[in-house]
């Protein structure tokens, strides 16, 4: 393989918990609640899908939401729209913490990289082999990458609102490969989502999935592809 593609979010990194999310933002607004109804209030958001980057909506996606959820990582103003109105549907004490919880999971400190996700890319960069993140996403992870120490081994990132383009499209894996001037066919793309991440074999790539899973419930899901890059 002459590079390895990475999804970010349930591959790379993981963002924390619907409460912790919650707590955090309550805090900054110098607001509380009752833990009873924190706790209920965290597991509403959690049921809504209303944390980018966190577990999958348990709850059907309300009418009036599901054609912008379709396409809600092709802008940075689609993205905000369809999350903080999702979010909507679960009250909170002022009607500005959704925007608030929103501005939130695009900070470094909301994001924890994987245990052995510094080690492998390393361990790329060692060898020589070129690393691209390739994000369904609305807003610049760049920096979480950098508080986090990982800049340092991404050659490029392609991310979905910067081109209007969502995974999984072909064309979002087409140019990261460009970017690093290499065959798709040398290329191995690395993520969470069958759908989304399986995109990237319409070009030839090889597809690896890990699970998306808390940081301490997958210490070493990424080594596996030290071994298909050799």
């Amino acid at each position: 393989m002459a590079a390895v593609l990475f999804d970010f979010s349930g591959t790379l990194f993981r963002i924390e918990s619907s409460e912790s999310w919650l707590r955090a933002v309550l805090a900054e607004a110098g607001l509380s609640l009752p833990e009873r109804e924190l706790l209920r209030a965290a597991q509403a958001l959690e049921r809504v899908g209303a944390l980018p980057g966190g577990t999958s909506a348990m709850e059907p996606v309300p009418d009036e939401f599901a054609s912008l959820w379709e396409i809600r990582d092709q802008s940075a103003e689609l993205h905000r729209a369809a999350y903080t109105g999702i979010a909507r549907q679960v009250p909170l004490p002022d009607p500005a913490l959704h925007d608030a919880l929103y501005d939130r999971h695009m900070t470094p400190a909301a994001w924890a990289p994987y245990p052995d996700a510094v080690e492998v890319l390393r361990a790329l960069r060692e060898r020589g082999i070129a690393v691209g993140v390739v994000s369904n996403i609305g807003w610049d992870l760049r920096p979480v990458f950098r508080e986090h120490g990982l800049d340092t081994y991404v050659d490029t990132y392609v991310l979905s609102y910067e081109h209007g383009i969502q995974k999984p499209d072909p064309r979002l894996f087409e140019t990261a490969c460009t970017a690093l001037d290499v065959d798709p066919r040398d290329v191995l793309m690395v993520g969470d989502d069958r759908r989304a991440d399986g995109g990237a074999a319409a070009l030839g790539c090889a597809v690896h999935f890990v699970d998306h899973l808390p940081t301490t419930q997958r210490p070493d899901g990424l080594r596996p592809v030290l071994d298909l890059v050799c």
